[in-house]
């Protein structure tokens, strides 16, 4: 089935000039989205615990941050974009008593709402703006007149007019720049999770670490092995970016092209294939939703402890000391 996209054209900025939208937290999208829609025109709002590094932030832009449930008393459309693993106790206590019918409650990521931990009031629609990218960017796309693609999903039963005020948030942001792909909060949130688990993060990042161990184990430098197994994957990513397989393929040597299809396989087999699919499944069913829950219900000691190992192994300490001499990349340190 062919995917229907929503472009600039589809979308009509005049639908915000009378509404408030409230930005829930200032974290990677809330301070992309918020200046977006700012610069689009549109009357903006910015909920934010004072003390922290993402209040001083907002203030540094220009905005005036609200307590959460007064930012949700004065919003017409609120987006909640804040951390996942907080969002549905926040919800229950700061936000779902202050929305009036009438109101749109939003989101970037369907997870809370999917999964049952967030549910919108009678009322009031449920509507999802997701960017297909990370929050800089969100905003530097949109700074230089792109944007990145993003998705749109409305509750059940949301009306018409909830969804031409989506598609005019969107354009907001700078998505409908990029085509904005219509979806389902169920479509949006799992394959999101997948992509993430299985490929984005979980399973690249396994690779490059594994494929490192394994050439340091073998006698090799450690610097060699930055360099072959994760400084150099930017190159082949940019190429997937901007041409497909097809167009990384073309691109590197016939040598390179030929490993490709004789080891990739053998990497990527039926064992691995397999997995793949039981991780879908855990999706699916809510294994990981709820394991993720109760994880931060106990204060995430796993994951914190899990973080910290991976931040003190070999990997990390030789790429930290290789992109300090590497004076042509901005390099980050967390």
């Amino acid at each position: 089935m062919t995917a229907t996209i929503y472009y600039d054209n589809d979308a009509d900025l005049e639908l915000l000039k009378d509404k408030t939208i409230a930005i829930l937290g200032y974290g990677s999208q809330g301070h992309a989205q918020a200046q977006n829609l700012k610069d689009s025109g549109c009357h903006v709002i910015v909920g934010q615990r004072p003390g922290s590094a993402n209040y001083d932030l907002a203030v540094s832009h220009g905005f005036e941050p609200l307590a959460l449930d007064e930012a949700t008393r004065q919003g017409d459309m609120v987006n909640v974009l804040l951390p996942d693993e907080v969002q549905g106790d926040i919800f229950r206590s700061q936000i779902r008593d202050n929305l009036d019918p009438g109101n749109i409650l939003m989101c970037s990521h369907g997870f809370n709402i999917h999964f049952g931990q967030i549910a919108p009031p009678e009322g009031v629609d449920a509507l999802l703006v997701a960017p297909k990218g990370p929050g800089h960017l969100v905003r530097s796309e949109y700074e230089k007149g792109g944007g990145v693609p993003a998705l749109i999903a409305m509750s059940e039963g949301a009306s018409e007019e909830t969804k031409q005020l989506g598609l005019a948030y969107a354009k907001g942001i700078g998505g409908t720049r990029g085509g904005v792909i219509e979806t389902t909060f169920e479509e949006e949130t799992e394959t999101d999770l997948f992509g993430e688990q299985v490929v984005l993060c979980g399973g690249v990042s396994e690779l490059v670490e594994s494929a490192f161990n394994v050439l340091v184990e073998a006698g090799y430098q450690p610097e060699m092995a930055y360099f072959e197994c994760l400084h150099e994957l930017k190159l082949i990513v940019d190429l997937f970016y901007e041409g497909g397989l097809s167009y990384m393929r073309y691109s590197v040597s016939n040598t390179a092209e030929y490993g490709d299809y004789s080891s990739g396989p053998r990497i990527v087999n039926d064992d691995t294939r397999k997995e793949m699919k039981k991780i879908l499944a855990e999706i699916q069913n809510g294994e990981f939703a709820r394991n993720w829950i109760l994880e931060n219900k106990a204060g995430a000691p796993a994951f914190k402890a899990r973080r910290r190992r991976g931040a003190n192994s070999q990997i990390e300490e030789v790429g930290r000391r290789l992109r300090r001499l590497m004076t042509w990349i901005d390099s980050k340190e967390v």
